[in-house]
């Protein structure tokens, strides 16, 4: 299959587990619609595939690996609802819909994001996916270090913290690679151990997660200079309007579009453990990430 058509599938294929999680469960007041309002909002779910096709990579079944696709993916709508909120980045728009608390109110914003958090766990844990119970847990276990202090909330106390005073590039580097990177990294790196990779395997896709999810995060911050709002579905300028530390501000948009490109070479080097066929189609979203408009 060819690659686009490959992601497309594989996109396709979350978008609808997705849809099925919260059917049928008895209603409480608003809190399931706002959840679904934004876990089924669109995106390019970047992260579910990953687990996906790093499960496909490492000789599993994605069918096992669905549900921790899935449990990622929430993870991740639940820190954009809180990020949005007026008490973080305040914004309006996300994925060219008014964020959850613009439709919702604050306080159910909050608890959507919570229960989002943890209908990931259940999710995970609950599936009848036959794995071994061991390879279940780890894997939601490396999901739970990615999302915490160690990880995802970690980097948004040190973005929040960051604001409005002069950080150097290795802050910003620590930073991103809390915010962005861990939740990626956990993403490929439950793949892997779905398949039951060796821990050789393990490092390895984390080291590629690693470096797709700086060059990803520059490749952001370019886009909030020069990208178009009708494109991402979000305000672009907002990191200067919060007074944000960015990677373009620190070196520029013509070392940043250099920096994304060698990082991008850094990640597919990384999967060289699995040769060339087996991890083409990883290689080539790296590539394509690397040229995105939004």
């Amino acid at each position: 299959m060819e690659e686009r058509a490959r992601l497309k599938a594989d996109q396709e294929r979350v978008e609808a587990a997705l849809r099925e999680c919260f059917r049928g469960r008895e209603p409480r007041g608003d809190i399931y619609d706002a959840m679904e309002y934004s876990l089924l909002a669109g995106g390019k779910r970047i992260r579910p595939v990953l687990t996906l096709e790093v499960c496909r990579m490492c000789g599993g079944d994605e069918r096992q690996a669905l549900p921790f696709a899935c449990a990622v993916e929430m993870v991740h709508t639940y820190s954009l609802i809180h990020d949005d909120l007026p008490c973080m980045d305040d914004d309006d728009l996300r994925r060219g819909k008014p964020t959850n608390h613009k439709i919702y109110g604050e306080a159910t914003a909050v608890l959507a994001g919570d229960g989002l958090l943890t209908a990931a766990f259940e999710t995970a844990l609950e599936a009848e996916t036959g794995l071994p119970a061991q390879r279940t847990v780890e894997a939601a276990a490396c999901l739970a270090r990615a999302a915490g202090a160690r990880g995802m909330v970690g980097g948004q106390v040190l973005d929040m913290a960051a604001e409005g005073r002069a950080v150097s590039r290795y802050d910003v580097e620590q930073l991103q690679a809390l915010k962005t990177g861990a939740l990626l990294s956990a993403a490929a790196e439950m793949g892997c151990i779905v398949a039951g990779g060796t821990q050789e395997e393990r490092n390895a896709v984390r080291r590629y997660a690693q470096k797709l999810g700086m060059a990803f995060q520059i490749r952001d911050d370019m886009l909030d200079v020069e990208g178009d709002e009708a494109t991402l579905g979000k305000p672009v300028g907002s990191d200067q309007a919060n007074e944000k530390t960015t990677f373009v501000s620190l070196l520029g948009i013509d070392e940043c579009r250099a920096l994304v490109e060698k990082l991008t070479e850094e990640a597919v080097a990384a999967l060289a453990p699995f040769g060339a066929e087996r991890s083409a189609f990883l290689r080539w979203l790296a590539e394509d990430l690397a040229g995105r408009e939004n």
